[in-house]
């Protein structure tokens, strides 16, 4: 997977994208995700006008492909 990081300017503050967050998530430490017909958009929650992530659906999809595959693992006991 080639994952892009891009300063997607404005795209954080874009009120046409619908951000979501995990309800477990507490006050702190959380990310927002958001997603068109053709991206996806990842931002810090505490930082909601700063650096957004963007990526494609091939590459989110491949991502999560890797995380279920374990790719990412860092080989902590739980």
């Amino acid at each position: 997977m080639d994952a892009r990081e891009t300063a997607s300017e404005g795209a954080g503050a874009n009120p046409l994208l619908a951000w979501r967050k995990s309800s477990a998530s507490g006050s702190g430490g959380c990310v927002e995700v958001a997603a068109t017909a053709s991206e996806i958009f990842i931002r810090d929650s505490k930082n909601r006008s700063g650096a957004v992530l963007r990526f494609t659906n091939v590459e989110w999809l491949a991502f999560l492909a890797g995380v279920r595959g374990g790719e990412f693992d860092l080989g902590l006991a739980p």
